[in-house]
């Protein structure tokens, strides 16, 4: 008989099984059973930096109203229309909407409206395709309805200069308005392909000669902006300088408008719940009612930087005047986009932008070899751009289009730019703006707080705030 063994003929040994031991010795399993444990704080991983709370200066508001007064506006500001959607070749403006163009700001008669929005036609434009040319009459008056559009003019050298981009919701041709022989000041041509909505400006005046309304509305819009007024389109004050001997001086008066707009203090509420026999028996080390306090009130500060940002009524997104909105030029956030939107005003405290458009934006500046500098806020380094800082702010959406927006903001009342408005001295205040009210206990035994914070924001002056918008996220191919 051959003993078993492997391949080269040796023995294999079987293992021999130890026999069981007893333990000599107490094992951790059981031993847990006579210790204590070290626990955290219960943890909240929808925390954010929330830099937009933090940076914003906060004005004591008395009587939950805040008026921002401000001088004669002579100029009127520019918004954007909408449009209905009913099929590929079946695309129309909404007549109220109108209102947004300067020459119809204030116009209220709703048939009229109508009559304007039938006039308009749909047109699709191709890409490269040059609507008008600077230099030639305005004989239309159009509305984008999508598409971008980049208008130019000729440079003194020779060169073509880029002076702007038009996307959705745009006008082109109404600042022609009570001119006798408009003419195009630049030339505009389509990036994209794209869908306006045109109008012959014989077909406004016809509609004019038929409603007197309208006439006299258009004839006081003309008026006013043949007043007097400033770069900024305010009511000028008359000022001579430069002057020798003893001229007479024209006197004046700083004009008000008689409609300011007050911001109304918004909230954010809850009811917070705790049962009686959680709150009397499980607080040790640890009160239950505070840690559960502690993370409401983390979140109602989460939802209180979203409405900030997002607030139809007050946010920024949507409160931000159409003349300080700019587009980027050819989609990803580029340093020339940047050194765009900071030009448009003075002191600009800080850039807000979506966590992925500063990585674009750093992706940009790679391609050129550009290293982006820092700043030092509340002891933190920060990336910035020519000094101001850059921050994150998750709460700015990306659109389905993936693309999002960067805000850029002048703060405090001192330089008239963009401030937080809560309450201080609330009754039960827990916090500065928030306060935390006992509602009782029902008859299940659960404790009932009422947790409140009050707040809102103001733009003091347009150009406070400033948005570049459609910024693309996405990477582009080398």
């Amino acid at each position: 008989m051959s003993t078993p063994g492997n391949a080269t003929g040796s023995v294999v040994e079987e293992p021999v099984p130890e026999p069981d031991r007893q333990p000599t010795s107490l094992g951790t399993q059981a031993a847990r059973q006579l210790s204590t444990t070290t626990k955290s704080q219960p943890q909240m991983q929808a925390i954010t930096s929330r830099w937009l709370l933090k940076s914003l200066p906060w004005v004591d508001v008395k009587g939950g109203a805040y008026r921002v007064n401000r001088r004669l506006q002579l100029r009127t500001g520019r918004g954007r229309v909408l449009f209905e959607h009913n099929g590929a070749d079946d695309i129309r403006v909404v007549p109220q909407t109108l209102t947004e163009l300067p020459v119809l700001r204030g116009y209220e008669d709703a048939d009229v409206l109508r009559d304007l929005a039938a006039g308009f036609r749909p047109r699709e434009v191709r890409a490269g395709e040059v609507l008008f040319e600077a230099g030639q009459p305005v004989t239309e008056t159009y509305l984008v309805v999508h598409g971008r559009f980049t208008r130019f003019t000729r440079g003194k050298y020779g060169g073509e200069e880029i002076t702007g981009v038009v996307t959705a919701g745009d006008q082109m041709g109404d600042e022609a308005a009570g001119q006798s022989d408009p003419l195009w000041l630049t030339s505009v041509r389509a990036d994209t392909a794209g869908i306006v909505l045109a109008v012959p400006w014989t077909t406004i005046q016809s509609i004019t000669g038929r409603a007197p309304s309208l006439a006299a509305h258009l004839q006081a819009y003309v008026e006013r902006q043949g007043r007097p007024m400033n770069r900024k389109g305010e009511a000028e004050v008359p000022i001579q300088a430069g002057h020798v001997g003893e001229p007479t001086l024209q006197g004046g008066f700083v004009d008000y408008e008689l409609n300011p707009r007050e911001y109304e203090l918004s909230l954010t509420q809850t009811v917070l719940r705790v049962h009686s026999r959680v709150a009397d028996l499980y607080n040790d080390p640890m009160d239950q009612t505070q840690q559960q306090l502690r993370l409401t009130v983390e979140e109602i500060r989460e939802r209180q930087e979203w409405e900030l940002v997002n607030n139809r009524e007050f946010g920024l997104l949507h409160n931000v005047d159409y003349g300080q909105r700019i587009s980027t030029f050819t989609g990803p956030p580029t340093p020339d986009d940047m050194d765009e939107l900071l030009s448009m005003r003075r002191k600009t405290k800080v850039f807000l932008a979506h966590p992925k458009a500063i990585a674009a934006l750093f992706r940009q500046c790679n391609r050129r070899g550009l290293v982006p500098g820092t700043a030092t806020l509340d002891g933190h380094e920060v990336p910035a751009w020519r000094g101001v800082p850059v921050l994150p702010c998750g709460k700015i959406p990306i659109s389905d289009d993936h693309t999002t927006s960067i805000i850029a903001l002048r703060t405090g009342e001192a330089d008239q730019g963009v401030i937080g408005l809560y309450p201080t001295g609330i009754p039960e205040e827990f916090q500065p703006g928030l306060n935390v009210r006992f509602m009782g206990v029902n008859e299940q035994a659960v404790i009932n707080y009422l947790v409140t914070a009050y707040y809102s924001l103001a733009i003091l002056v347009p150009d406070a705030a400033g948005i570049l918008e459609n910024v693309q996220l996405g990477r582009t191919a080398d």
